[in-house]
């Protein structure tokens, strides 16, 4: 069922929705009090609803071609950077690739160094970490940075000097369990998960005191035998079936709920886990490819949304929940969205997790439509894999319609901002069994171009009227996360390195310039004693152009490997 609207409620903000009432004693005080700072970026998505919207304005769309460099710093780390800086007071924090190698603390004004932290990263976690070894972010709270690591543990850094404060451990890495993205904040607890959902770990979430590192409480995200939700697992295969939560949450104050992604489920051979080729009623693998609704006092979950079930193509379910307050109809709805790497842009109640809508934003054939009656997709039988069943031209293929990238919210607009993928697959399964720190795929995925001409495409896209309202398109997949701002723009780069401000009611490119290294990492924007500047990392990824073919090559040949941090602003 789909819903329209008159219009969006004119000036809603997320962040309102967020310091609304006495929402203090639901989060962490710190924390909101640095997201209500209009300079600050405090968050990896900027605040708890992941709408990467700033309410600055002194760059805007009549300006922004006289955007220059104000300074550059070398990361010292090649390959994945992949972080969205966040900028408490007058210092940028920003963290590299490979552990995360470094975390570095800067004057936010002119990029000199205050401090720099090195972990000590065992040398053989490359094998372990299934899609390169970026690292995503890091969180403040309580005069503290915590950063998750690619050997499976969280640090907790003190902000003005860097000192390590406390290093706890969430999983074993050696069994293919990295923490590339930044984990949340809620009160005094530091929740995060962590990848391995191609190694056939069990995925889970957990939560540890902010002060001490002691860990609180785990929530497995695939139940054991016994165990609610087991019946839709083949014996026990679900002890080795993923859904790992591998990227970043939401949080939402008001009903002290917290959201989070699942990842595909393990192995990618669906006869080795479940049956019914996901017709509804049969095994559905829960709670892979999902969208958990989470108590974190408890870590209960409250509800979930499968976006996929008995996912047959790694339409991983992690990417993030946009929470913003949309005008539906007459009414003002506490909603939450996210583009699925399936192809579907999902509305939901976010208080209750009724799907509210759930419509094609790119090519995609694997199904039908999403049915939010019987809350599955209506799929063609074609186009599911199986034993024997071979399948060609499946569209999204298994990047997604969107990857990890984060899209950015503007409450000015009403648009969502979206770094979407046009590529299919061909695909067929193959034997395997699971055996620890290896991959537990069991299929075969060669990559095909998608139709119209072109790779990528940057949607501005209305989700109360599920469509798009202008496009961008690209020659290659994977480009940049998006940022919007109250200046009318949206910030965007891609794997040439173009890093681009953009017209956010048209979709016109007002300023370009390349940076050298292929762009992923979501920028960010900030002010110190008023002056306003737009940040972004570059450095392409290295391993997922392995898994493309000759699109993959093309993605390699685009850019150098790279590691900066570019700062810039009108002077």
């Amino acid at each position: 069922m789909n819903f329209t609207s008159r219009r969006f409620l004119a000036g809603i903000s997320t962040v309102a929705f967020l310091m609304a009432g006495a929402v203090g004693v639901r989060a962490n005080d710190s924390a909101l009090k640095a997201a209500s700072e209009p300079g600050a970026w405090a968050m990896a998505g900027h605040d708890y609803g992941n709408t990467r919207f700033s309410p600055l304005k002194e760059i805007n769309t009549e300006n922004a071609g006289k955007l220059s460099l104000v300074y550059s710093f070398s990361l010292a780390s090649l390959r994945s950077n992949e972080a969205s800086p966040i900028v408490i007071g007058n210092t940028l924090y920003v963290s590299t690739s490979w552990g995360p190698k470094y975390v570095y603390a800067l004057d936010a004004a002119t990029g000199a160094r205050k401090w720099t932290y090195e972990p000590d990263i065992p040398d053989d976690v490359l094998q372990y970490a299934c899609c390169d070894v970026n690292n995503r972010g890091i969180t403040y709270a309580d005069g503290k940075l915590f950063v998750g690591r690619l050997d499976g543990k969280l640090t907790a850094l003190d902000a003005a000097t860097g000192k390590e404060l406390w290093t706890s451990k969430v999983v074993d890495y050696k069994q293919g369990s990295v923490i590339t993205s930044p984990p949340l904040v809620v009160r005094d607890k530091v929740i995060t998960g962590f990848g391995g959902g191609e190694y056939g770990v069990r995925g889970s979430l957990q939560a540890f005191d902010i002060n001490s590192g002691k860990a609180l409480w785990q929530t497995y995200t695939v139940p054991a035998p016994g165990q609610p939700g087991s019946e839709t697992w083949k014996g026990d295969t679900g002890l080795h079936g993923g859904g790992a939560a591998w990227l970043v949450g939401s949080y939402d104050p008001k009903s002290d709920t917290v959201y989070w992604g699942t990842s595909n489920p393990g192995p990618w051979n669906t006869a080795v886990r479940s049956t019914g080729n996901g017709e509804f009623g049969k095994l559905t693998n829960l709670y892979t490819a999902s969208t958990l609704a989470l108590d974190p006092n408890t870590g209960n979950i409250k509800w979930h949304i499968q976006t996929t079930p008995a996912d047959a193509w790694d339409y991983d379910g992690v990417n993030e929940a946009i929470l913003a307050d949309l005008k539906i109809g007459d009414a003002a709805v506490p909603t939450l969205m996210k583009a699925d790497r399936n192809g579907f842009f999902f509305v939901a109640n976010r208080e209750t997790g009724k799907v509210i809508s759930a419509e094609k934003y790119v090519f995609a054939n694997w199904a039908q439509k999403w049915d939010t009656a019987t809350l599955r997709a209506v799929e063609d039988p074609d186009k599911r894999p199986g034993p024997g069943h071979p399948v060609k031209d499946v569209c999204p293929n298994l990047i997604g319609g969107k990857n990890w990238q984060p899209m950015s919210y503007s409450p000015d607009t009403g648009l969502v901002y979206i770094p979407a993928n046009n590529v299919c697959m061909d695909w067929a399964v193959s034997d395997v069994s699971y055996k620890r720190g290896v991959f537990y795929l069991g299929a075969e995925f060669p990559t095909k171009e998608g139709p119209g001409g072109f790779l990528g495409e940057l949607i501005a896209w209305d989700p109360v009227n599920n469509k798009k309202v202008w496009s961008i398109q690209e020659d290659l997949p994977f480009n940049g996360g998006t940022l919007s701002t109250a200046g009318g723009l949206v910030f965007s780069g891609n794997l040439h390195g173009d890093f681009r401000a953009i017209d956010a009611k048209s979709g016109k490119i007002l300023w370009k310039r390349n940076l050298g290294s292929g762009i992923g990492a979501g920028p960010v924007t900030y002010s110190v004693d008023g002056k306003q500047y737009v940040a972004v990392v570059v450095g392409r990824t290295a391993s997922i152009p392995a898994f493309l073919g000759e699109i993959g090559k093309k993605m390699t040949n685009a850019a150098p490997e790279g590691g900066a941090l570019f700062v810039f602003a009108v002077q």
